[in-house]
């Protein structure tokens, strides 16, 4: 069977939804449109075949007389071309009176249930064309999720940001507590890693003199899955040259709450179970005084240790006084942190590239910011002397999993970085939040998965 290769000049069929929602019911229109889609539903009723088309902007009800449009052979999960008019049906269903149909791909396996849709979740992340397919809610979750990135890009380049790229294969990776994926670049004979984040390269942009720069795209950390961690992961980095870590604060509250507004109308979403605001200003904790609370703030390791023992909290892998904070944190303080808010001021031990505060030179100009217990980013101001920040690397270089130096790096600083604020948000976590997913293989359209046995 020889199929079309093209069906030309095609409508969408939300807008021939809303012409045939103007007519009254039994009308239709003079005007002829042309649509394309997948069937999904199939009823007759004597001489009357009814099928609904669906295609990324929507769903309609065919009316086929096969008086009109000879007979009607077409399964399940056809996909096809018709031609005719805007109609309402007898029952006031939008719809398009048939004058042809024509096959354009033939389905070769039966659909899932298509009135259930796919609910076995394996299914749905190893087969997510199926999911899109049957599921309405998913093809609207990566619909919103491709707003909130133009939003975001919107918001940047509105905000005179410049958009670049910079290498994903790296000789060096930098810019976070990660373990890299390594290969091997044929070429130049030399073991490269995937990026855990772009915020080093990003930096020498600053020093070169570009002042604010952006780059959304993917990293890469070859570490655990949860249900907000996936190794390949899309994150918005941001440099803004003459700012701090309070500067870049309000340009977060706003930046998320305009995304909200423009990708759901609002900034109130339900996320994990909770209610939330995302309007600005968000509430800005300090994060010893959080861990105060908690009654797990204190410098001294062992008696950090102690106290998390007794809560019940396996330390063995904890092996400097900076793990035991981190582990702290997140196992009581970051769930609690249920409204917008920014956590700051942390230890230098945790934040190799954050400068110092004025009054505390232990304690470093830096926050992260959650919603529903969940990170979204983080955040510096950013460390511009040369000496200290080899100085960093060294002392990160003894923490298990720190960041390995970066001589090119140190020698950049050594021109000159002027004072900048720098952010990094989590693309999927925002989409997480905004469609009110709670994994994060919701909001991504392939996500790694075990090999099936």
């Amino acid at each position: 069977m020889s199929l079309p290769k093209r069906f030309p000049a095609r409508d969408e069929i939300a807008t021939v939804r809303a012409e045939a929602e103007k007519l009254e019911p039994g009308g239709e229109a003079h005007d002829k449109r042309r649509l394309a889609g997948r069937v999904m539903a199939r009823r007759e009723m004597g001489k009357l075949v009814f099928l609904d088309l669906v295609d990324r902007s929507g769903r309609i009800q065919l009316l086929c007389d096969t008086s009109r449009t000879g007979p009607i052979d077409i399964d399940l999960g056809d996909i096809v071309g018709v031609t005719g008019s805007p109609a309402r049906a007898k029952r006031g269903e939008p719809s398009l009176a048939v004058d042809e149909l024509e096959l354009l791909a033939k389905i070769q396996r039966a659909l899932p249930d298509t009135f259930h849709g796919l609910t076995d979740v394996e299914t749905r992340y190893r087969q997510r064309y199926l999911d899109l397919l049957v599921n309405e809610q998913t093809r609207a979750d990566f619909e919103l999720r491709t707003r909130i990135v133009a939003a975001v890009r919107r918001q940047l380049d509105d905000a005179g940001f410049l958009e670049v790229e910079t290498p994903v294969l790296q000789p060096r990776y930098g810019g976070g507590f990660a373990e890299p994926f390594v290969t091997h670049y044929n070429a130049l004979d030399a073991d490269y890693y995937l990026r855990i984040a772009t915020e080093l390269y990003l930096k020498r942009l600053i020093v070169g003199g570009l002042e604010k720069v952006y780059e959304l795209g993917k990293d890469f950390r070859n570490e655990g899955l949860s249900y907000k961690h996936v190794p390949e992961f899309t994150m918005v980095e941001w440099y803004e040259a003459y700012t701090d870590y309070r500067d870049q604060m309000e340009r977060v509250e706003r930046l998320i709450e305009a995304v909200a507004h423009e990708t759901t109308g609002g900034t109130k979403v339900t996320y994990r179970g909770h209610e939330v605001d995302l309007k600005a200003p968000w509430l800005r904790v300090k994060l010893s005084d959080a861990l105060e609370e908690q009654g797990l703030w204190t410098r001294d390791a062992d008696d950090l240790r102690s106290r998390l023992a007794e809560r019940g909290v396996d330390t063995g892998q904890d092996k400097s006084w900076a793990q035991l904070v981190d582990h702290a944190l997140s196992h009581f303080v970051e769930p609690a942190l249920i409204e917008p808010t920014i956590l700051h001021d942390y230890p230098v031990e945790l934040s190799p590239f954050a400068r110092a505060t004025d009054d505390d030179p232990a304690t470093v100009e830096r926050f992260e910011y959650f919603v529903g217990g969940t990170e979204l980013g983080n955040a510096f101001t950013e460390l511009n002397d040369p000496l200290e920040q080899a100085l960093r690397f060294e002392q990160q270089a003894a923490e298990v999993g720190g960041e390995p130096g970066d001589p090119d790096y140190v020698e950049t600083l050594a021109y000159g970085m002027p004072p900048t604020g720098g952010v990094g948000l989590g693309i999927d976590r925002l989409a997480m939040v905004l469609a009110g997913r709670d994994n994060i293989r919701d909001v991504v359209l392939f996500p790694a998965l075990r090999r099936r046995d």
